[in-house]
């Protein structure tokens, strides 16, 4: 049957490839590898009980509603929700510039689907979120590569890079996955002028913006773009991302997009062609559990947790790792991205790691281009603390070997 089916794949295909992520995420159920690969929230802090009341309380209240199919756009009060928070935040929107997705990650294929031709240009962070790649090479996009330092996106080269043409510009401001750098609020500024200047818009990816764990909130760029707002509602530049699964749980996959209304409407059109909608239940227990000030509560607990987490593996990652190895030190987010020096490949330091029960990322799997084999991302949020120490101490030893 195979023989049937194999000359008859659209060409899209040829491009598509496992995530290492997720092939490596399958190492998560042996319970002897600490791993440090996944972006994993905690799930010791996911809120099971008021999850719990929530559903029953969904399908005694609404039961025929929440097991019923719904619209596009998304359960109503939870995009009001959405947009009360968001204005919080100083992206001023309504409902009407909101759909609710599958996770983030589906939001990026829709925008894959609405926006990107063959051949495309797409300019990216150097290095960037693999589900981005995934999603968009679908698409068989090409990116044209920034690099990034402790301060974020080298926003001084885009002008020229973007002389080649590009669709748009994806950026991940804050807690950058996989660098965990941030974007500093100068460096955001002469980016929106930039793209403004130059007629690109920009997909802001914001998955971590509310998980600072040190210094001050800095204003998303769908903020900056908007800071007069229109009387006809958000209508900028700027497509912006986010999602419940680092604030509640990742398993009621539920993103969201921000966007103009006109933008909205392309995206709802995608997205009846994938599953006509999000989850209604999952959509209407969400916004049970959020809902009179507990998701604000809970993001504290959370902040709380990481923080402390992020904190013990850089101390471990002082104590056990080798002198030449650099890491970037986040403020917030789930990942920090450790530098080996160029001759190395982590992805043959992997095979030594397993062996010694020990997981991370490999860094070339966030290149567009094949290049940063000799860096590695490390979770941070998923393990507690005694698992961090042990798991950076083993790792500490492979590397060790390995630079004798």
């Amino acid at each position: 049957m195979e023989t049937r089916w194999s000359n008859r794949y659209a060409q899209r295909t040829h491009t598509m490839e496992a995530s290492i992520i997720r092939e490596l995420l399958k190492l998560t159920t042996h319970p002897d590898i600490i791993s440090f690969a996944g972006g994993l929230p905690a799930p010791d802090v996911f809120p099971v009980h008021e999850f719990e009341e929530a559903c029953s309380r969904v399908l005694r209240e609404h039961g025929e509603q929440a097991l019923q199919y719904s619209t596009t756009e998304g359960h109503l009060p939870l995009r009001e929700m959405i947009a009360r928070h968001s204005v919080r935040y100083g992206i001023n929107v309504g409902p009407e510039n909101i759909l609710i997705t599958s996770g983030s990650q589906q939001a990026l294929d829709l925008i894959g689907k609405v926006f990107i031709n063959s051949g495309d240009n797409i300019l990216i962070e150097h290095p960037t979120y693999l589900g981005a790649l995934q999603a968009w090479g679908t698409y068989q996009a090409e990116y044209i590569p920034i690099p990034l330092d402790d301060q974020g996106m080298c926003v001084e080269q885009v002008a020229e890079a973007l002389r080649a043409g590009s669709k748009f510009i994806y950026a991940l401001p804050n807690f950058h996955n996989p660098a965990g750098v941030t974007l500093s609020l100068e460096r955001r500024k002469k980016l929106i002028e930039i793209a403004s200047r130059e007629g690109v818009p920009i997909v802001e990816d914001d998955p971590y913006g509310q998980l600072r764990y040190q210094g001050d909130h800095l204003p998303p760029l769908a903020a900056l773009d908007s800071e007069t707002p229109s009387k006809s509602g958000y209508s900028g530049n700027v497509i912006y991302l986010s999602t419940f699964s680092k604030i509640l749980a990742p398993g009621i996959r539920l993103g969201w997009v921000i966007a103009a209304p006109s933008v909205i409407q392309k995206l709802v059109l995608a997205k009846q062609g994938t599953d006509l909608h999000s989850s209604t239940f999952d959509q209407m227990v969400a916004y049970e559990v959020a809902k009179g000030g507990f998701l604000d509560q809970h993001i504290q607990r959370i902040r709380r947790a990481y923080g402390e987490r992020l904190q013990v593996m850089l101390s471990a990652l002082e104590e056990y790792f080798p002198g030449e190895i650099e890491w970037t030190e986040p403020k917030g987010g789930l990942f920090l991205w450790a530098t080996l020096p160029k001759p190395f490949d982590t992805r043959e330091i992997l095979k030594i790691a397993i062996q010694e029960r020990v997981a991370f990322v490999p860094g070339g799997a966030f290149y567009s281009d094949g290049s940063g084999w000799n860096s590695m991302r490390l979770n941070f949020s998923y393990c507690a603390p005694d698992l961090i120490v042990e798991g950076i101490r083993r790792l500490g030893n492979v590397l060790e070997h390995v630079f004798v």
